[in-house]
Order: C-alpha cells, then structure tokens, then sequence
C-alpha cells in the first residue's frame, strides 16, 4: 500500500522526531495521560473481589495479554502495579523493554487488573490521546531507541525511569486522525502478522522434515530394496538386515568428559571455551563462548585434548545436543560437555552425529530426560547409547544424501528466516510512518474502518 504524506510539515524541534505534520501539537506525554494511577481509587470495592493478574510473562511482546490468572484484591493490592481497563502498559525493565513488552489493557476481570512491578502505567486522558494511539507510540521503535538511551542501572537489572515516559514529547494528532492510525495499524500489522506466521509454521514444518530425514536415514538406510529383520523394538519395526544394533562403547569410541565447573574466563586468552550453548541441533556456534588461558586450557585438557571431527556433546544444560568440532581452532570444554572420539574405521563421526539426532540413541536421550526439568547423562549412560551400525560405505552414502538433504532444507529455512526478518522491519517502519505522521492514512484508516463495519452487519 502506498500511502501520501501530509501536504505541510513543521520542525518538531526534537533531532530524533524530525519533521511532522504542521497540525499536530507537540506535547510532553505527562500532559496527555497519568502515570501509574493511585491504588486509593479501589478503596470502595470489597477487597474479595475477583481481579485479573498479569505477571511478566503473562504480557506478550505483540502486545497480547494473557488472561487466565485472576486473585482477589487483598491478595494483590500490596506488592504489585494496579492498572484497569483502558490503562497502557510497558515493561520498564531490560530485555523486556526492548523486546516489546506491553499492552493495551482490555477485558480484566472486573476491569482492574494487578500486575508485575516492572510495569509502567499510562492512562490516557480521554480528552487528549487514544489509548490504543498511545500503546502505538509505546510499540514504536522510534519510542523503545530514545527509551532504551534513556536506561539506568547494569547488566540484566536495566530500566526505563518513569520520567522517561513523563517527560518524553510526541507529536499527537487530533483525537480523528488517532482513530484513523489505530484502525489502520491494527489491520495493516495483522495482516504482516499473518504472514510473519505463515512463514514460522514453515520453518517449524522444516525442522520436522530435517529431523525426519536423519532419522529415516539412520534407522531404515537408503535402499527400498534391502533385506529387512525385525529390530526387536516396537517403535522402530524394521531395520537393514546386515546392520548391527551396537552400543556406543561397543564401537571402540573415546568418551571423554569434562571438568565438573567451567574454565576462568580471559579476554586476551589465546584458548576458546566451549559452552553447552555453543551446541545446537548439529552445528557449532562460537558466539556464547569465551576465551581462557594456557594454564586453565591445559587444566581442561588433562583428560584429553579435544580435535576436530570429534564429537562434541552435551550432558546436560540442555541434554543431547551435539556437532562435529570445528577445524583451526584450540578450544577446551565447558562445564557439561564432553567429547566422543569414534573408532574410524567402526564408526565415521559424521554418521555418529546423525545417529544422536536420530533413531535410538535420540529414543535413550529422550527417555533419561523425559520428567525432568534437567535431563542429565552421566559418562556410562553415554556409553551406553545404542545406534545402528551400518558398513564404513554404506556410513559414507548416509552422510552424503543426509548432507544433501539437510542443505535443501537449510536453504529454504534461511530464506523463511530473512522473509520474517523483512516483514518485521516493514512492520516497524510501517508503525513508525503512522505514528509520526510521515504517511497520511487518514483515508486508509476511514476505509479499513468502513469495510470493517460493512464486515460485521453484513
């Protein structure tokens, strides 16, 4: 949709704001809603009623809420932020602020609603802004950037002062054009919703299919015309006639664990260290490691010195995951991992890894994790993890159709990840044109508003 802007413009006075519409008054956001309303207004209401309660992660970062949790007043006046029907709120602490935590409070139980107290509270004086006008500013990228400037603290205990909000100054348009941006942000953004979704049920189909792949692969191998026998296992059926049920012991495998607490980190360390966040569905990922010294690197590697192509895996923290380790570089492992070393002419790495994500080693990680917050392995239990033992070229004809396969799907799932990642930035820019009125959507708004009205009565 290509949208005109404003036929006049006028400085905003503010670097950040630019231009805006020359009708549009400059306003300090204390001067259009209150903040954080007083909780003395509830002093009438019994306190056995029945309120909604809306912790963190009750609060979506689209804006949605979740509204099964309720309490009554007297468990929740004390400890928490009031807020009620039509309040705005916004998550004052980091990640959550940039993330986009907030919302437009709507349908509370009772109208009053109790929440965490890392909420910001406005709301709108009806005679000045929308509250669904002012949840767009909240939402906009332009408002989360001059917030997050605005942040005190450290680390993961950040905030936004609630001067920020008091303070800020925006561009407001008439309570009309309010209307108008509302209508057309909420149609305009579900519909890139719809398709951002659209795009990560693809992405979550193509995991299935990668998964499926290995473990098709793995289990049944690559000839629908191969002799079959029962595998002895009811989920499996069959397998390859010649192929060996072994134990990862049984293959002349090198299980090496590591250190039970994670080496000191240096900066100017000249060793990596791998964490169990490094591992993730097959593949190395150098980004949550760290650097260490030679004295910690040869503490860590007493046991054995880690080379690539071996496997690296994971205990614990999160249990099972694996990948090859990578080439041209001198690491040690972390708290809760460990390598596995095959017999290369029993068992070639590449099928071993495989084999972990598929089939009945994937069967044994799932069983010892399964009702556990944690799952664990302990070094025997690795050992212990049973696979499917085809020949060294039939090993080598698995590995090729799976790396071909997996490459496909790798690619569609890539061009998924960028089509979300393209509708993500329209989105914000879309929210940003609207609410700073560098487009002019009024006719837009009036006629999505329209259609919808014709939607309803028809």
């Amino acid at each position: 949709m290509s949208l005109p802007g404003y036929s006049e413009y006028k400085d905003s006075g503010l670097d950040w704001l630019g231009q805006v519409p020359a009708h549009w008054p400059i306003r300090r956001l204390r001067f259009v809603a209150e903040l954080n309303p007083s909780k003395a207004e509830l002093a009438g209401i019994d306190r056995a009623t029945e309120v909604s309660f809306l912790p963190m992660e009750a609060i979506g970062e689209d804006g949605s809420i979740q509204l099964e949790r309720t309490r009554t007043i007297a468990e929740v006046e004390t400890g928490y932020t009031y807020f009620r029907d039509g309040d705005v709120t916004l998550a004052k602490i980091t990640p959550c602020f940039e993330n986009g935590k907030g919302a437009l409070m709507q349908g509370l139980t009772a109208g009053i609603g109790f929440g965490t107290t890392e909420l910001i509270v406005a709301r709108p004086k009806v005679s000045q802004v929308l509250g669904t006008m002012l949840n767009w500013i909240f939402r906009s990228p332009n408002f989360r950037a001059q917030g997050e400037a605005s942040m005190y603290g450290a680390g993961g205990q950040k905030r936004v002062p609630d001067d920020f909000v008091r303070n800020l100054a925006w561009a407001l348009p008439p309570l009309g054009e309010q209307t108008a941006i509302a209508v057309f942000l909420n149609q305009e953004t579900a519909k890139i919703d719809a398709l951002i979704a659209e795009q990560e049920k693809l992405i979550v189909l193509l995991a299935e299919k990668r998964q499926a792949t290995i473990s098709h692969a793995v289990t049944k191998g690559l000839s629908p015309n191969a002799l079959m026998r029962d595998s002895g296992v009811a989920w499996l059926g069959e397998v390859p006639a010649h192929w060996e049920m072994k134990r990862l012991k049984d293959c002349g495998c090198e299980v090496v664990d590591c250190k039970n607490r994670t080496p000191e980190p240096h900066d100017d360390g000249d060793y990596f260290v791998v964490r169990t966040s490094c591992v993730k569905d097959g593949q190395f990922h150098p980004e949550p490691g760290y650097q260490t010294d030679e004295a910690n690197f040869i503490e860590w590697t007493a046991k054995g010195r880690p080379r690539a192509g071996d496997v690296l895996f994971t205990r614990e923290a999160p249990t099972g995951e694996a990948c090859l380790a990578p080439e041209g570089l001198e690491f040690c492992l972390g708290q809760r991992m460990m390598y596995i070393r095959p017999l290369e002419r029993v068992l070639l790495s590449e099928f071993l890894l495989y084999s972990i994500y598929g089939g009945l080693a994937r069967e044994r990680i799932s069983e010892k994790s399964k009702g556990s917050t944690v799952g664990h392995l302990r070094v025997g239990e690795v050992g212990e993890l049973p696979l499917l033992l085809p020949p060294l070229d039939e090993q080598r004809e698995v590995i090729a159709v799976i790396g071909e396969e997996l490459s496909k799907l790798k690619a569609l799932t890539t061009a998924a990840q960028h089509a979300i990642a393209l509708m993500k930035e329209r989105r914000s820019a879309l929210i940003v044109a609207a609410v700073t009125g560098q487009i002019d959507v009024r006719g837009a708004g009036l006629q999505l508003a329209a259609e919808t009205i014709e939607a309803i009565t028809a």
